[in-house]
């Protein structure tokens, strides 16, 4: 990438993460783009624009003169893919030299967990379209793992199974790094984990110390927790997959491994959950 000033546009600007990115990034005058600019964050420097990913002239719009394109994944849905796709089309379009993705660990059109198929097809889709990427494949958010509770249980298929959450607050750093200096991490993969590897019951123990309510794990089968979550939320099938395969990845350690990359790319070590939930 050039010596030239460089345009970073931040999509998701009014979410949890991208909200994070956009303060983090508030110094080089970004485009925040998002579909409430009433909700954007109010940041002096920074032109918001709306767009809407499945409204491709409004990405199209939104994208103009934009260098460098920091894409959080939309909201799970069975359109996500065609949104996504949506998005990078726009991007080649409008000449995007670098797209930075939040894609997930463990992305593969094989993966255990569905919606992570999502995030292959649009890692896919980014090469194919011959913008430079770098994809942060996130594990679970530390900060979500709170919400897996319901009346103070986690339930589901994950057995001893383990997984490695990491903070919010340290994806976004890591974004923020990447996206001031992109073409240091162009064609790069990093897989963004917490410091440890823990079970859903070590989780459950360790979120009742921090929150002061007492919250256990509680192992079902496929077929219970489909069918409890059936019952429960009249949820559609691909929605009741997501949910039930959430557990079975834990379960078959497809999000158990441990990486240095928040520490390598941010350049501090990442948080533990304890830290993550207190700040």
């Amino acid at each position: 990438m050039s010596d030239l000033p460089v345009r970073i546009a931040v999509t998701g600007a009014t979410g949890a993460l991208g909200g994070l990115v956009a303060e983090r990034l508030a110094d080089l005058s970004p485009v925040l783009i998002v579909r409430d600019p009433s909700r954007a964050p109010a940041l002096a420097a920074a032109e918001v624009r709306e767009a809407e990913y499945a409204d491709y002239e409004s990405v199209l719009a939104a994208l103009d003169g934009v260098d460098v394109l920091f894409l959080v994944s939309a909201t799970e849905s069975q359109r996500r893919r065609e949104d996504h796709r949506r998005v990078v089309m726009a991007a080649a379009e409008r000449g995007v030299r670098h797209v930075v993705y939040t894609s997930f660990a463990g992305a593969g059109g094989e993966a255990t967990f569905s919606l992570v198929r999502d995030h292959a097809h649009t890692e896919a889709a980014i090469r194919a379209s011959g913008i430079d990427f770098t994809f942060l494949r996130d594990n679970f958010y530390l900060e979500v793992l709170p919400h897996f509770a319901v009346d103070g249980v986690i339930r589901g298929p994950a057995g001893d199974g383990r997984f490695a959450p990491v903070s919010r607050s340290d994806v976004a750093d890591v974004a923020a790094a990447v996206l001031r200096q992109p073409a240091a991490h162009a064609g790069t993969s990093y897989t963004l984990t917490g410091p440890e590897a823990l079970t859903l019951t070590e989780a459950a123990t360790r979120l009742s110390a921090v929150l002061g309510r007492d919250l256990r794990f509680e192992n079902e089968t496929e077929e219970s927790a489909r069918d409890w979550r059936r019952e429960k939320y009249d949820a559609e099938d691909w929605q009741l997959d997501a949910w039930v395969s959430t557990y079975t990845a834990i379960r078959d350690g497809t999000l158990a491994e441990v990486t240095d990359d928040v520490a390598r790319v941010s350049g501090h070590p990442a948080r533990t959950l304890e830290q993550a939930l207190t700040e």
